[in-house]
């Protein structure tokens, strides 16, 4: 059973030392209540590299389950073994924290909640760009009435894929993967976290090309096969009652539309991107002009991280701690399973229905995460700022 944090922190083992788990490595040191200590990967190759990388221990799966100082285990595997990696941490007794998407059925999802409540364990699962400055500071528009009632919006995340940058694309093409089940965590989850639980969902999904040529390094030329849709055009209807379009797609090359726009009664929101914790946030009261925003003080949505746009805010991690933090607190924690399970309740009610062409009822609900102020939010870090 794994333990409760006292004053010190929880030690956090990772498996998976795929591409994502950089992040994890590098940005885990700038919160409180955490302490990565060591990474298993069923190619032991890859995980000596990352161990040696971020001064780590190395570990066989089954030793890193095994290990008296690792209380919490991240489960940066492909999504197709997300269910069974995270029900082998929980059967160990340790608290697992997963990467997006949390499972790919209700079923599956059911099952880890059965297993974590039996043994006393807490799940959390990404995204957690959600907490990020930009995203509070539109959540705190809402729940100040600044917008009004939310009564519909737009959004969409459209591109040309992921075998144009990815050294191992595959998988994204796959069931378990594809726009919605990979990109849309993000949206989705944001959009629960600002406007609420979901009701029911409709869809169109196509496939448009069936296979995929890799343009990235180090297989450049080679071609994988596309077994899942690739656009999905969808619409949600939130227990609020408002009506929003989410339209994900692998099939564009270039767009003119918005990462996301909220539409409320007394005005409007435009949202940045929620797969980063920054960006502008350009708000209109009534008919007056829209405007930008001025940034406020939060800490996580100030630029950390160059990337090819220039400067931008990345704290991947901070649901991790917040986990962390709560189990010390003994409270609920922001990236809980209940959130991440009715994420996947909508988004694989949208790949039902655009396989079937009916509406699709929603089987799960949850509460709306606590929101990330900047006090909260400064608590989670290493170093006040």
């Amino acid at each position: 059973m794994a333990k409760k944090l006292g004053t010190g922190k929880l030690g956090v083992g990772v498996i998976g030392c795929g591409n994502i788990s950089k992040a994890y490595f590098s940005l885990a040191p700038l919160f409180r209540g955490i302490e990565m200590r060591a990474c298993a990967d069923i190619n032991m190759d890859a995980a000596r590299a990352r161990a040696k990388e971020f001064k780590l221990r190395a570990e066989t799966v089954e030793d890193l389950l095994k290990a008296d100082d690792i209380d919490i285990t991240v489960n940066l595997t492909i999504p197709a073994v997300h269910y069974e990696v995270s029900k082998q941490v929980l059967d160990a007794g340790k608290h697992v924290y997963s990467e997006k998407p949390f499972v790919l059925s209700l079923k599956e999802g059911q099952d880890l909640k059965a297993r974590a409540q039996k043994r006393g364990l807490r799940i959390g699962s990404a995204p957690d760009t959600f907490l990020g400055g930009a995203h509070q500071l539109v959540r705190e528009l809402i729940d100040e009435g600044k917008l009004g009632k939310i009564t519909s919006g737009t959004c969409h995340v459209m591109g040309h894929g992921m075998e144009h940058w990815h050294p191992n694309p595959d998988f994204f093409f796959q069931p378990g993967a594809g726009p919605v089940l990979d990109i849309g965590p993000y949206y989705i989850t944001n959009l629960i976290q600002l406007i609420g639980p979901v009701k029911q969902v409709a869809a169109f999904a196509t496939t448009p090309a069936k296979e995929r040529t890799i343009s990235s390094k180090p297989r450049a030329g080679e071609k994988i096969p596309v077994n899942t849709p690739t656009t999905i055009h969808g619409l949600l209807e939130f227990e609020n009652g408002a009506v929003v379009t989410l339209n994900t797609s692998w099939d564009v090359w270039a767009h003119g539309h918005a990462p996301m726009e909220l539409y409320g009664e007394g005005g409007t929101v435009f949202v940045p991107d929620p797969n980063f914790f920054g960006g502008d946030v350009r708000f209109t009261e009534e008919g007056k002009p829209v405007k930008k925003l001025p940034k406020w003080k939060h800490p996580l949505g100030v630029p950390n991280e160059m990337h090819g746009q220039g400067m931008m805010a990345n704290y991947r991690t901070a649901g991790l701690a917040d986990m962390a933090l709560a189990i010390a607190e003994g409270r609920p924690h922001r990236c809980s399973m209940e959130l991440a399970l009715h994420a996947v309740d909508v988004m694989t009610g949208l790949l039902r229905s655009g396989e079937t062409g009916k509406f699709v009822a929603m089987q799960t609900t949850c509460e709306r995460p606590a929101a990330l102020g900047v006090k909260q939010a400064k608590e989670l870090l290493a170093k006040k700022t």
